[in-house]
């Protein structure tokens, strides 16, 4: 028998049918196995985690089948309570599958420190930007006898006389003692 006639026989149609009618079943089979592992159509909805406190956090995650993923400290933000959700992805309503990780993202449980410049014996006016720009306010001005008029003779922080390099909160507020132009001690 030739190859042309095998493709024209009833044993080749019969092998082609029973080849085709396997492969339909093997994919519903498949199918069938795909949707009962991956949960088709079945979605967990993301609740809204903004300023609850980790434990909280963790009891809701859990009841929900989702799971907790700490991404990182923000900088803080004084409307939050310490350690608690200020950001989340997923946002809130999104549709996930359950054991989804949630990243979230702290508030920290203060302003981080920063570094105090050297602004001593520079004009008020280029210390303030300067301050201002880091993040610090500047609080009550004072002058004292000194030949430098405007020139910061001194900075404080809660009345205590601070160093360049001492770290302090952001927001801090830094009291600035100003020479008056005048000779003389203080």
């Amino acid at each position: 028998m030739s190859f042309i006639q095998f493709l024209k026989s009833k044993t080749f149609f019969k092998q082609l049918g029973l080849a085709f009618v396997a492969i339909i079943v093997i994919l519903f089979l498949t199918m069938q196995w795909l949707k009962s592992t991956t949960n088709h159509g079945e979605f967990i909805k993301v609740p809204d985690l903004k300023g609850k406190t980790l434990e909280t956090v963790e009891i809701e995650l859990n009841d929900n089948d989702l799971v907790m993923e700490i991404q990182d400290s923000a900088n803080y933000n004084p409307k939050y309570p310490k350690y608690s959700v200020i950001e989340q992805y997923p946002k809130a309503g999104a549709q996930v599958k359950e054991d989804r990780k949630i990243y979230l993202t702290l508030n920290p449980s203060g302003y981080r420190k920063v570094a105090v410049p050297n602004v001593v014996r520079r004009t008020f006016r280029q210390a303030k930007p300067t301050l201002e720009t880091l993040g610090f306010k500047v609080g009550k001005v004072t002058y004292v006898n000194d030949i430098g008029k405007d020139e910061v003779i001194s900075i404080k922080f809660k009345g205590e006389t601070i160093e360049a390099g001492k770290l302090l909160p952001l927001t801090s507020e830094i009291d600035v003692v100003l020479g008056n132009g005048k000779r003389g001690s203080n």
